[in-house]
């Protein structure tokens, strides 16, 4: 059992478990958080599952838990997990279920206050036109065998190729909304059954699409970068893989078992299964990582296109300025192969980053071309009832923590705590007497995302900006959730 006293306080805003904690450690393990945020994770197993992933072979430097951090499968949701290339590991668990869950933000001219009496029927539209909630019906068009593949390979490309958004969305995505690396081999038929009737929807659990107002700007010359101002009117969809992306680390979770034996991989905890980057195992998960991240981002895609269509349905003839343009689109639970610099020198790393966002300082070439200058857009969505951030990436997030900081606002109560604690009919009139329209499939699955189920996002924002790994641009609140 960890204690505070085993960590030493590096800074106001860092903590540190030292190696020499535990034998098997090969590196520190770091925790960015505030007071108040460390004592939360005391309350599971976020810092043991932490200790765990410095045992893994090949970590260099350091492993991390973002402020956000909370117990998940194996590491830590909200932990970054760098491993060498190619002699290090990859693990799914390090990575997560719902691979390249994400976010997307759009804005619009629109000053929010100009479509007030709108709202109501705009979260109409986007819940009519937008299928959401579980199982595997449902998505925008049923996909072919050949067209799942070069969905996999091609992903949001492939989208806009289909007339699902413009070619200029691209340009505003991760990555571009495609990894290179996809193997559709790798995927599970089983894998791409689940995905084949679900492009183009939302799901369930902690998905949502908020409308929501700028309603303060931090960074006046960044936020002009990002086209966004106060007082706007912004759409956010956060969504990831689905039913295919789940199948596939559910898949390599069980075939990697094998690997750990046939290498002879020595681990603290099963759940953290891995096998050698450059093994054939290794290669297969990566090329099927890969493929699910890229379905999620032509997911998102295809849901930004409805969501433009929502936008006309209601707004044409009302204003001609009801255009939504894509600000950018980020990834979490995710690995890549990137260059960084570890005790003086450059080294390829497999950063596996699980409910953790990249923040790409400004000038790197990975940054897109349309916001080098400035840095990488960082989302950062807090719980229904608060609010949502946008941040840049910073160079001191390339030293801090391999160019990453937090998701999101990260849990507090178990989803089953949750619905047992709080009635989703309560929550949503309590939410729609704050003036935040609701449109939700099912009750129990908006208690499960009750705000009291999260950590405060403006504290854990506070410690982002604070240990320099993302700087706010600027807060946006909910005007309209729908949750699937």
């Amino acid at each position: 059992m960890i204690k505070k006293s085993d960590l030493v306080r590096i800074n106001q805003y860092i903590w540190e478990i030292p190696k020499s904690f535990r034998p098997d450690m090969k590196v520190p393990a770091r925790i960015y958080a505030s007071e108040e945020l460390l004592e939360l994770a005391f309350r599971d197993k976020t810092l043991e599952q932490l200790v765990n992933t410095a045992a893994m072979p090949g970590v260099v430097k350091r492993v991390l838990v973002m402020p956000d951090a909370h117990q998940g499968y194996g590491p830590p949701i909200g932990g970054v997990v760098p491993t060498r290339y190619p002699d290090g590991v990859i693990s799914p668990g390090a990575v997560g279920y719902d691979i390249n869950c994400g976010v997307r933000l759009m804005a619009s001219e629109l000053i929010a206050e100009e479509v007030r009496d709108s709202i109501n029927d705009l979260i109409s539209a986007l819940f009519h036109n937008i299928p959401s909630g579980v199982g595997e019906g449902g998505g925008t068009r049923k996909l072919s065998a050949r067209e799942m593949d070069e969905v996999l390979t091609h992903g949001a490309a492939w989208a806009v190729k289909e007339g699902y958004g413009r070619p200029e969305d691209l340009e505003r995505l991760e990555e571009g909304g495609a990894m290179p690396g996809a193997d559709p081999s790798a995927v599970s038929a089983r894998a791409k059954q689940r995905g084949a009737n679900q492009l183009g929807s939302l799901g369930s659990g902690n998905h949502f699409i908020e409308i929501q107002e700028v309603v303060e700007v931090y960074d006046e010359e960044v936020a002009r970068a990002f086209g966004l101002f106060e007082g706007q009117l912004a759409l956010q969809i956060h969504s990831g893989s689905r039913g295919l992306g789940h199948q596939v680390c559910d898949d390599y979770v069980r075939e990697l078992q094998a690997a750990v034996r046939k290498y002879n991989i020595q681990l603290p905890d099963r759940e953290l299964v891995c096998a050698p980057l450059d093994s054939p195992e290794g290669k297969s998960y990566f090329g099927a990582m890969v493929a699910a991240a890229n379905f999620a981002w032509a997911n998102r895609q295809c849901m930004a296109h409805l969501a433009r269509q929502s936008f006309q349905q209601v707004l044409a003839g009302k204003t001609k300025k009801f255009d939504l343009y894509t600000v950018y689109d980020v990834a979490h639970n995710i690995a890549k192969i990137e260059e960084h610099v570890v005790d003086g020198q450059k080294m390829k790393l497999c950063i596996h980053r699980k409910g953790a966002t990249r923040a790409f300082g400004p000038g790197h070439p990975a940054v897109t071309p349309v916001y080098r200058a400035v840095g990488q857009p960082v989302l950062v969505p807090g719980d229904m009832g608060t609010a949502s951030y946008v941040l840049v990436g910073t160079a001191d997030a390339m030293e801090e923590s391999f160019g990453t900081t937090c998701h999101g606002a990260g849990r507090t109560m178990s989803r089953a705590a949750a619905k047992k604690k709080i009635q989703g009919g309560t929550l949503r009139q309590e939410l729609e007497a704050q003036g935040i329209r609701v449109r939700a499939g099912s009750m129990a699955g908006l208690a499960e995302e009750a705000p009291e189920a999260y950590k405060d996002i403006d504290a854990v924002v506070e410690v982002v900006d604070g240990a320099g790994l993302a700087r706010k641009v600027a807060k946006l609140r909910p005007l309209a959730v729908m949750k699937g």
